[in-house]
């Protein structure tokens, strides 16, 4: 599993103006079964991804489509973990 952590590099009227995009393009992952969850930081300094998929470099090609990155409002970092512990009805995302 993936945490992707985006971090508004532009003032929040210019991440606006992708806002729309940006949420077509998670609503694509979810479809796809690659974003579990999503929302913003608070303070909203950026958001949170959390991302299940087998390669990071995989994940990389996905995050280079967000129009925030293409459009450069929002710069991203990826981190790795593995999901040993999970919650009642959560135990699907449990790597072994």
């Amino acid at each position: 599993m993936f945490i992707i952590e985006l971090t508004y590099v532009k003032p929040l009227e210019e991440v606006g103006k992708y806002m729309e995009e940006h949420k077509k393009f998670l609503e694509e992952n979810y479809e796809e079964g690659i974003f579990i969850v999503s929302g913003p930081m608070v303070p909203r300094v950026g958001g949170i991804i959390i991302a299940s998929l087998d390669s990071k470099e995989e994940l990389e090609k996905i995050v280079n489509k967000d129009p925030f990155i293409i459009n450069k409002v929002s710069s991203y970092k990826i981190t790795e973990f593995l999901a040993a512990v999970t919650g009642e009805g959560l135990e699907s995302l449990r790597e072994s």
